[in-house]
Order: C-alpha cells, then structure tokens, then sequence
C-alpha cells in the first residue's frame, strides 16, 4: 500500500467513525411509545373480525371459551413475548431468541414454525375476502368451491408481485384501512346484535346457564378451543417495537391489560351478535360475517349498507394480508443466511424483497388452496386449514416458551427492562399455564366438530396429521443439509475501507 493510499484510509476511517458515531447516536433516540401506541398495535394485530364465524357456531358458550384461553394462552403469551423483546430486541425476532436459547437448530424450527403458519393462514384470510366480494356479485359464490379458489390464488399472486416490486401501502393508509376494516365493522356487528338483543327478533341462540357452560362430558365442545385460540394469536408480532417503548415495565402492563379487555369484548360481542341472528347450521365459516351483516341490515331496512360493509371489509383484509406476506418470510430469511438455505433462496430483488422465498411461498398457497376443490365443503376446508394453522402455531409458541425458560437459567444477570411479574413462581406459573394450553389445543384440533361434514373422522384425522408431520419435516432436512458456504457474508469495516482506498 503506497502513501496515497495510506493518506485516503486514513482520511476514510476517520470520516467513516465519524459517520459512524453519527449513526449510533441517532438510532439511540428511539421513538417513545406511549401505552396508547402499544393498546393499538396489539388490538390491530389480534383483534380478527374474521375469525367471528368459528367461534360463532358454539353459541353463548363462547364466552366461557375466550376467557379461559385468555388467562391460560392469550396473557401468558403476551408477558413472556413482552419479557424476550425487551431484553433481546435484536434482528431476527423469535429466531434470535431460539438461537441464544439451545442453538441455531431450534431458532430454526421457531421461525419455520412461524413462516409456515403464515402460509397456511393466507388461503382462509383470502376466502375471507372472496366470501365477502360475492356480496358485491352474487351471494351463492361464497359455496362455490371453484369461485374461492380461483379468487383466493389472483388475489394472493396480485399481493406478491406488489411485495416484489417494493410497492407498500403507506403507515397512515394502513392504519386507515384497519380502522375501516376491522374496528368500524366490529364496533357495528356488536351495536346491530345488541338492538338485535333487546328488540323484537328471534334468537338463534340462548343464554341460559346451561347453555353458556360447557357439559364436560361433551369432548366435542372442547374442539372450539382451537377456534378461539387461534383468535388470540399474533401478540408477539407487537413486540417487534420493544426498543421504542418508554417505561416498558409499566407500559407494557397496562397496555395489555387495556387490549385484553376490548380484544376479548369485541371478539365475544361479535360472536354472540353472529350466533344471534344466523342458525349454526347455516352458518358459512367464509361468508358468515357479511351473512349476519346482510340479515341485520335487511332487519333494520338498511340493506343499502351491505355493499359498503362488504367493501371495508375486504379493504381491511387486503391491506392485512399485504402487509403479513413478506413480514415472516424476511424473518426466514435471517435463518436461510445462516446457513440453513442455499444462496439462490437467500437471493433478494433491488427492493431487498426475498424474490424466490416468495415465490416459494405463492406456489405453497396455490397448493393448500387445492384443498377447497376435494374437501366435502367450504366449511370443512375452512376448518381443517385453520386447525393445521393452530397447531403450528402452537408448535412455534412452544419453542418460545422453551426458549423463555432456558435464558432466564443461562443468562439470569441481563438486564430486562420488563420482567414477568411474580418472580420464579410467576416465571413458573406463566410457563406452565401457557405450555399446558398449546399442547392441550394440538391434541384436540384432532377432534373434528359435529357442526363441520367430512366424509369420515378417520379422513380428517389422516389429512391433519399427514399435513402436520409434511410441515414439521423441512426444518429437520434444512438441518441435514445447512452448508458452511451458504452462509451470507457481510463485508465487515476493514473489508469496506480497503475496497474503497482500490479505487482510483
């Protein structure tokens, strides 16, 4: 290196410290979150109008389901989720914390877990939006196996090619389009089924003693579990703005206590308001929501809102499903450049958008959206796609709470800025709760319910286990296969200078 190069490296790496310095002190000034902000993201990222139908069709008995799935999965998910983001909020997320905790193995099959159900998850959100776009065309499409499949795949492949162009809805339209399509839309099922309530119309459902507790001796009861849980799902999402959050061991707290108040009172209302007006054996699982607007509406002679009820509904959803399709694969994505995916999978477009991954990812959801082609009914594809969804989501929440577990033991002095409460007894008593619920809610997604047809238990049973062992094998060979050299290299400082002090 001669002494014009010498001269230039130096000059760089001082300009590049002071650059450098710059960067760090301004990422050290942090947005603050107030627990208003935190209420928000977890109730937008939860609270699910979609899910109303599925748990719906167990009357008012629902009730008694959502609050014990929330002080055994919903709350303990929540503090250990808060608790892991707040000490770790590192790159990578729930991989991260699955990687310090037993190694990059199990960080593997945390974020796979986490990807996979996302997968799966799409088909139901996007019939979702077919069942209420045929209120815009014509109502009997919702049953129309070929119509959900056909619009399920345009609707999904329309999305990718978005998210490999870079093309995103800006924050404040998104935050538009989930108060327009989730809060309004909720707000008014619950107002429509109270007047409902209280005026002169026939109830579907009853709300006696004997009908709002389940008969435990009824196995086929316990099968809502899966249902609710799965409305329950996606609070480690909110975590991701951990670092943001002013005063977390107070904040944290309250804004959960707030969001599980209206989470779990918009999500029972709703339901009770659907199983009010529609009968559960004609109850679609797709079309439900706008079944129940339509009738309250034509009740109350307000059938000119059907249109635009349908109309928010499916803007709410779009701008969801948009903004979840490259959110987890950007998180397999950290896992894939470790090693674990060969580079083509790694390869990312000028958009940092993962290109093959999600293209991987269309060509998974054009596969399971098949089942609603050989599967007796809509419903029945709705229901078995939405409990392989729980299942392996609980698999995923599994390996948190594992992982939770593991560093309070492996690294006890680091700082966290939000603890779960109650010391030991209640690291111990979270845990337990939560582990317990997971594996009770795998084991009865197997238990299909009498309201949903299948040609037999012993077909059902084979599908979802079948689907359960294919999703669970891919981590295990990327395992086998991970190669030293499909790591992704980063040029670390020295490398940058010195490709710079080369240039003329």
């Amino acid at each position: 290196m001669n002494d014009n190069q010498l001269k230039r490296r130096y000059h760089f790496t001082a300009k590049f410290e002071t650059k450098e310095i710059d960067l760090m002190s301004k990422s050290s000034v942090v947005k603050i979150l107030s627990t208003f902000s935190l209420v928000m993201i977890t109730i937008t990222c939860v609270d699910s109008i979609r899910n109303l139908p599925a748990s719906a069709l167990f009357g008012s008995s629902v009730v008694f389901f959502f609050i014990l799935s929330a002080i055994v999965f919903f709350i303990p998910t929540a503090l250990i989720c808060a608790e892991l983001s707040t000490t770790w909020p590192e790159k990578g997320g729930i991989y991260t914390w699955g990687k310090m905790a037993f190694g990059k193995g199990f960080g593997l099959f945390t974020v796979w877990f986490q990807w996979i159900e996302n997968v799966i998850w799409y088909p139901l959100v996007l019939s979702f939006i077919a069942g209420a776009l045929s209120y815009l065309l014509t109502p009997q499409l919702a049953n129309n196996k070929f119509y959900v499949f056909a619009l399920i795949n345009i609707v999904f492949w329309i999305c990718t090619y978005i998210n490999l162009k870079g093309l995103k809805l800006s924050a404040k339209l998104t935050e538009v389009f989930g108060i327009l399509g989730l809060i309004v839309p909720m707000l008014l099922i619950i107002i429509l089924g109270t007047i409902w309530l209280v005026g002169p119309y026939p109830h579907q459902i009853e709300f006696t003693r004997e009908s709002m507790l389940p008969h435990w001796n009824n196995t086929s009861m316990w099968t809502s579990l899966s249902a609710i849980v799965m409305s329950l799902t996606g609070v480690e999402i909110t975590t991701i703005h951990a670092a943001e959050v002013k005063n977390p061991q107070k904040s944290y707290p309250r804004a959960l206590l707030i969001s599980t108040v209206f989470i779990l009172a918009t999500l029972i209302l709703g339901s009770l308001a659907i199983g009010l007006v529609v009968p559960a054996a004609k109850l679609n699982l797709i079309s439900g929501i706008m079944d129940a607007f339509s009738d309250f509406l034509s009740a109350y002679h307000l059938a000119w809102l059907t249109p635009i009820v349908a109309i928010s509904l499916i803007l709410g959803a779009v701008a969801g499903l948009n903004n979840w399709i490259i959110g987890p694969t950007k998180g397999l994505m950290v896992a894939a450049q470790d090693g674990y995916l060969p580079p083509f999978l790694q390869k990312q477009n000028a958009n940092a958008a993962p290109t093959n991954l999600l293209y991987i990812q269309g060509v998974i959801v054009t596969v399971l959206s098949s089942l609603f082609l050989f599967m007796p009914s809509v419903n029945s594809s709705y229901w078995l796609l939405n409990v392989l969804t729980t299942q392996l989501y609980m698999l995923m929440y599994l390996c948190v709470f594992f992982a939770f577990l593991r560093l309070r033991f492996t690294h006890p002095n680091v700082e966290r800025p939000f603890k779960v409460p109650g010391g030991k007894f209640g690291m111990w008593l979270v845990s337990g709760l939560g582990i317990f619920s997971m594996i009770f809610t795998v084991y009865i997604g197997f238990i299909p319910p009498p309201q949903i047809p299948y040609h037999s238990v012993l077909e059902y049973e084979s599908i979802l286990g079948i689907g359960l062992v294919a999703f669970c094998l891919p981590p295990i060979v990327m395992h086998i296969m991970q190669k030293q050299s499909w790591q992704a290299n980063e040029l670390t400082i020295d490398q940058t200078i010195d490709e710079f002090i080369k240039k003329p």
